[in-house]
């Protein structure tokens, strides 16, 4: 999956106050347990020849099962994303055709979580705006498997697939 480094003509920032990063996992029981994000940062890298790249961070130091203190705490820690060791989730894409934005479609590129990389896909939902990103959220999943990563442990409680869920906005460029 490596892509030679390109230099970017454009990059765009993702506009925190107005995006949401966050997580869900499913007990076995089906229950659904919601996770954010609240910091966090990216861009979109546009390159020379028109395509884009997306790099995204989240800080898992500061994850929050909102309301719920002790899941908060059982994510923050060891046995989930061990924040103390690893306190930043990270997603770079693979370079693609900003149609797929507007279209929707999957985003390949490599996630490092508590210090292991795969390559996974993001999947972008079609976009309700002609200027998504600007008008209207970009709206992105992806299912990771939390085995891979070395997250195995509530087995018995919890399933293993962890979805990102991404709702982001970009920053608008100041007008002249």
């Amino acid at each position: 999956m490596a892509t030679a480094a390109q230099t970017p003509k454009q990059v765009l920032a993702v506009d925190t106050a107005r995006s949401h990063f966050g997580f869900e996992i499913r007990t076995r029981l089906g229950q659904r347990i919601e996770g954010v994000f609240p910091r966090f940062e990216g861009r979109v890298d546009v390159l020379p020849d028109g395509r884009h790249q997306v790099h995204l961070r989240m800080f898992s130091r500061y994850v929050e099962i909102p309301g719920k203190a002790r899941y908060t705490g059982w994510m923050r820690g060891e046995e989930f994303f061990d924040a103390d060791r690893y306190p930043v989730v990270e997603f770079d894409s693979l370079p693609y055709w900003p149609e797929l934005v507007s279209k929707g479609g999957g985003i390949e590129g490599r996630l490092i979580l508590r210090g292991v990389s795969h390559p996974e896909v993001l999947r972008v939902e079609p976009a309700a705006c002609p200027r998504a990103g600007y008008d209207c959220d970009v709206v992105s999943r992806g299912t990771v498997q939390r085995g891979r990563y070395g997250m195995d442990s509530w087995q018995l409680a919890l399933s293993d697939r962890v979805t990102f869920v991404l709702r982001a906005r970009l920053m608008e460029a100041a007008k002249p």
